[in-house]
């Protein structure tokens, strides 16, 4: 008996990555149009943010079906495997749901469905993690109550660069759009227990950082037992700015950094750079 690990793309793990990994990984989808691309597989990073840039009407993200669950299910039923899927925020995709359907349908009961509360790069600790324990022959229960444990204590911090993609998404009104966009404020993002909220916004993108440190500061210390991981979206010159600005300051060893794929940034849009740590 083995135990299966399946998440979604939203953690940003390519198709060679799962393969080496050992792990399934479903894709969402982000459609321009009418034309439906599943990310990961049928569309390049730079290929999708060069679409974003020139599309006059913001792109629309969709969660997969419970079938491309129920397959994986089902063979895990007939071999006897255990699953632990891992996925995306409920708050933010239905893919929860489209995965808790497929395992009703299949009336299997090793399935452990677990809501991340988190995306990207905070998706890829979780189920990093969760590859680790697998390896060191852990119990399925003993690794499902770790990593529900280890969801609550990872924080993911983003500064957007631009309002628009908020404004084009109906998030956000023309003015306040324009505005932001006039002072050059950066907002600041922070994802908790599965919701995003807005913890700042600075004028620039150095004071902009200097923020998110002060925020680092105020919430606990970073636990370097775990990797930090930074992100960005299109280009990544604030992702390494960012990660040797908080790399120096927390003489931190253990980082990477990692692009932002096709569904969170069609939400968040060019130029946001992400920080991902788990707290003590």
């Amino acid at each position: 008996m083995a135990i299966r690990i399946i998440t979604d793309s939203t953690s940003d793990i390519n198709p060679k990555e799962a393969e080496k990994m050992g792990i399934t990984v479903i894709p969402l989808k982000v459609l321009f149009g009418e034309k439906e691309y599943r990310e990961g597989i049928e569309i390049t990073m730079d290929d999708f943010y060069k679409k974003l840039s020139e599309a006059d009407k913001l792109p629309t993200t969709s969660q997969p079906s419970p079938e491309e669950f129920l397959e994986h299910f089902q063979q895990a039923k007939e071999t006897g495997d255990s699953v632990i899927v891992l996925l995306i925020a409920s708050k933010f995709s239905g893919t929860l749901q489209s995965a808790t359907i497929a395992k009703d349908m299949v009336e299997y009961e090793d399935i452990h469905i677990i809501d991340s509360l988190t995306t990207i790069t905070g998706l890829r600790l979780l189920v990093e993690h969760t590859i680790t324990m697998r390896e060191q022959k852990r119990e399925v229960a003993e690794i499902v109550e770790t990593i529900n444990q280890l969801k609550e204590r990872i924080v993911l911090l983003a500064m957007v660069d631009t309002l628009e993609y908020l404004h084009k998404g109906g998030r956000l009104s023309k003015s306040s759009a324009i505005l932001g966009s006039l002072l050059k404020f950066k907002p600041i993002l922070n994802v908790k227990d599965g919701a995003i909220g807005v913890v700042g916004k600075e004028r620039g993108t150095n004071k902009g950082i200097a923020r998110i440190l002060n925020i680092i500061d105020e919430m606990g210390d970073i636990d370097q037992e775990f990797p930090v991981y930074f992100g960005y979206t299109g280009e990544d010159s604030k992702g390494y700015l960012l990660r040797d600005r908080v790399s120096e300051k927390y003489e931190l060893e253990n980082t990477a950094i990692y692009p932002v794929g096709c569904v969170v940034g069609t939400h968040v849009g060019p130029g946001a750079c992400v920080i991902t740590y788990i707290k003590k």
